[in-house]
């Protein structure tokens, strides 16, 4: 595959694209290189501040994890009722103690921008860009309502902590499991301030914050208000994003408790209301809101998805180059609709029409037919990522294979 006049590797060997760097950065990858006198004065600060504030963060969550449990015994996962005084005094002293928790690893200031809206007035906050576990500072500050896998409520400490905040569970074993917690999101949206408001990260996975990638509907199918929240970093280093390709989660607490300090912006744009189109088009509701996050944040709009980061992820002898325009291929494809119901079974049909074609290489205007899709940009687009002039459709065929099941994209091949 290639960008116009820009030859892409199709194979891993070390390098990357100049030509396909330039173009965009890939959103699943983040790469630390630091100096020699930046390593020195983490290997300084490893042996100094790290173990002390390790120990006082771990300490911190301790100390939280007994009025969490008082709070929580006998209350039902469903219970609505009015916060008690002794029920508000608890949640007053977690946020304290989270927020020594967080102070304690370098967050010494949160600077906050805008006015937080009401339950009433925004029942759903819609927070991005996604890029750490340090996201959660926002949700201890607010004690928010989070969607969760419910496999987290059982991780001791921590658990209780997640059930406090009564959070909206996921089950990954139970096949009905997305049509439940968008339920569970309406019938909370819906109750006029009765229950707190939920956190969601539309984008449903960590990026490097270079873009805001696609949003998922589910915070907006309830065609509720909704408040956008932005995340910024205005680190000098960026330890702290945790993407597809990068440090680990170990590697990343590591080096952020190392420095001295860790700056965190938290800001509140307003309140958006959708529109009657919007209320019946959850797609477009949320489009609205990313591009004006998107806006606000002076970022780029890429319709990545969730599902491409698995195209960062492959591994073999094809893994793919950290800048790679299959990432841009899988984004043409969804548009067009071609990724919909791509099966084993249609893929080898694939496989057999275009061993059928084999020598016979393609024009646009033969590409297009081929694809039985009118020719649009998009079609022009795709066909632009191959080679110029005509092309071999094998190559269309291995790269579909590719990012519609990318851990067996060997078999097409």
């Amino acid at each position: 595959m290639r960008f116009p006049n820009r030859r892409l590797h199709t194979a891993v060997d070390g390098e990357e694209d100049a030509g396909v760097s330039a173009h965009f950065r890939n959103p699943f990858v983040h790469e630390l290189r630091f100096t020699p006198l930046q390593k020195l004065k983490i290997a300084v600060m490893t042996v100094t501040l790290f173990p002390v504030r390790l120990l006082f963060a771990a300490f911190m969550m301790l100390l939280a994890w007994p009025f969490a449990f008082v709070a929580t015994v006998g209350r039902s996962e469903d219970a609505v009722e009015p916060l008690s005084w002794w029920r508000w005094l608890v949640d007053l002293v977690l946020k304290v103690i989270m927020r020594a928790m967080w102070f304690s690893g370098g967050f010494h200031w949160v600077r906050v921008k805008g006015r937080p809206a009401l339950p009433s007035e925004a029942p759903i906050l819609t927070m991005a860009p996604h890029s750490s576990y340090f996201d959660a500072i926002p949700v201890t500050m607010t004690m928010a309502s989070i969607v969760m896998k419910a496999e987290s409520k059982d991780i001791p400490v921590w658990g209780t902590l997640i059930k406090f905040i009564r959070p909206v569970f996921v089950s990954r074993s139970d096949q009905d499991s997305r049509r439940k917690t968008v339920e569970e999101i309406k019938r909370r949206a819906s109750s006029n301030g009765e229950w707190p408001q939920i956190m969601i990260f539309p984008e449903g996975t960590c990026t490097n914050r270079s873009c805001l990638i696609a949003f998922k509907p589910g915070a907006f199918i309830p065609g509720v208000p909704v408040q956008p929240v932005l995340l910024r970093y205005p680190n000098e280093m960026d330890t702290i994003s945790w993407t597809w390709q990068g440090p680990g989660a170990f590697k990343i607490l590591w080096l952020t408790l190392c420095q001295l300090h860790n700056s965190v912006e938290i800001e509140y744009l307003p309140t958006y209301t959708p529109s009657e189109e919007e209320k019946k088009d959850p797609a477009l509701f949320a489009n609205n809101v990313r591009r004006i996050m998107a806006k606000a944040l002076g970022s780029r709009i890429i319709d990545y998805s969730f599902e491409d980061c698995q195209l960062a992820m492959g591994k073999g002898p094809l893994r793919l180059p950290k800048h790679t325009c299959l990432l841009e291929f899988a984004r043409l494809v969804r548009c067009l609709g071609l990724k919909t119901g791509v099966t084993d079974e249609v893929l080898h049909e694939e496989a057999s029409r275009a061993r059928k074609l084999c020598g016979n290489r393609l024009d646009m205007e033969g590409f297009s037919q081929y694809l039985n899709q009118p020719m649009t940009e998009a079609v022009q687009d795709v066909f632009s990522l191959f080679e110029e002039g005509k092309m071999d459709v094998r190559e269309y065929v291995i790269a579909l294979s590719v990012v519609c099941r990318p851990f067996r994209y060997l078999e097409t091949i």
